[in-house]
């Protein structure tokens, strides 16, 4: 078995390495039909369940991984801001979302973000909430904000000016998103006293593309944030960490959270979602620190088919026992 897995890997590693030596050689990561092939076909390869672990990979492959993450970044931006211009053209950009080609998975990564903070912080009803990392094209925002969270104002964060201002545009012709929704130009590490404001904190997938500036933003993040707020941090496992970041859950626990649930999709939906909520310092004392420390992070992944199977079998059984034992 391990030696199949060691072959699987192998392979796999080589591949992304041959897309990641093409890409490497485009002179643009604008929107093309070169462009687009080539990232259909990374994104293709690292979608499918993988042993690879990226994180054990050998130095000159965690280069090439890294170097990866960044071009993607960078496509990624030069295809928001694009659809982000030709929504901007109609008169109502929020009718025609439907035209960016990753509608769906914003949608349903929405929608599983939103589930999970529902069922991991229950009773939760922000009355304000923060992007971080929003760009040109914020779906997420407005997803959450159209669909989900109707009465909350989101304030969504962006290094970049011109991504901001793209933004704005999408939003003039929607009288009520417009009032919910605000752009500011800021880099996360010097907001301070705002960030005390929010109920739940939303942090983009590319917001610190290696793991240790990702470990600072959390950490700056846990100094900030409200006792009780709720932290959504977008990661990756196994082999889509060749596309994005891989968070450390311990990292979140250590930036002063209490790390809820950890999701893996198996489907279109390309990033992990982590659920954490903002601990309160002043009620954990040095024994329930050290219980908090220690205790287990729920992985909530999808259930595959023989444990959907065992678990219809099993609850046939419990309905059989519970006729025999009403008899």
């Amino acid at each position: 078995m391990e030696a199949t897995q060691n072959v699987e890997v192998t392979a796999l590693v080589q591949k992304i390495a041959g897309l990641h030596a093409a890409i490497s050689k485009l002179p643009s990561l604008s929107p093309s039909p070169k462009v687009d092939a080539l990232f259909t076909d990374l994104v293709m390869a690292c979608v499918p369940p993988s042993p690879v672990d990226v994180t054990k990979l050998d130095p000159e492959a965690q280069r090439m991984r890294e170097e990866l993450i960044r071009l993607c970044s960078d496509a990624e931006g030069h295809l928001e801001a694009h659809y982000s211009d030709m929504l901007a053209a109609f008169d109502n950009p929020l009718d025609h979302l439907r035209r960016f080609p990753y509608f769906s998975n914003y949608i349903n990564l929405s929608k599983l973000e939103y589930d999970l903070l529902v069922r991991y912080v229950p009773g939760l009803e922000p009355s304000r909430v923060a992007f971080v990392g929003s760009g040109p094209l914020p779906f997420s925002s407005l997803v959450l904000a159209a669909r989900h969270l109707p009465n909350t104002v989101f304030d969504n964060y962006d290094r970049c000016a011109d991504a901001n201002d793209r933004a704005r545009k999408l939003v003039r012709a929607d009288a009520d998103l417009r009032k919910r929704m605000s752009f500011h130009t800021t880099d996360v590490a010097d907001l301070t006293d705002e960030l005390h404001k929010y109920d739940v904190v939303f942090l983009a997938a590319l917001v610190g593309m290696v793991a240790e500036d990702k470990a600072k933003i959390v950490a700056h993040l846990g100094r900030h944030m409200a006792d009780g707020a709720a932290l959504v941090v977008r990661s990756a496992h196994g082999a889509r960490g060749f596309l994005y970041p891989i968070v450390d859950p311990e990292d979140i626990r250590r930036g002063g959270f209490d790390v809820l649930a950890v999701y893996h999709p198996d489907d279109e939906v390309i990033n992990s979602v982590i659920i954490a909520r903002k601990v309160d310092a002043d009620a954990i004392g040095p024994q329930n620190g050290q219980a908090h420390a220690r205790r287990a992070v729920p992985i909530v992944s999808p259930p595959c088919k023989c444990c959907k199977m065992e678990a219809s079998a099993l609850q046939k059984r419990e309905e059989v026992a519970a006729k025999e034992m009403s008899v």
